[in-house]
């Protein structure tokens, strides 16, 4: 797997899926729509991690500046 993430695209992605866990565990979203939503903020978070996204990869995207 090559890097195919910039630092822009993982902090973005990490905000998005902490925004989703605060929302969740104060009760403001419930039921399909906070399953749904953990289920994205979970591959956001992972996905940023391993600074790779296969959806990237599929599309031909590089966010990555370092080659």
């Amino acid at each position: 797997m090559t890097k195919n993430m910039g630092s822009t695209d993982k902090l973005i992605r990490l905000t998005v899926a902490a925004v989703v866990a605060v929302l969740y565990f104060t009760d403001t979203i419930s039921g399909i729509l906070s399953i749904v939503l953990g289920v994205v903020a979970v591959i956001f978070a992972l996905t940023s991690l391993v600074n790779f996204c296969p959806l990237y990869t599929i599309l031909d995207v590089n966010t990555c500046k370092v080659k």
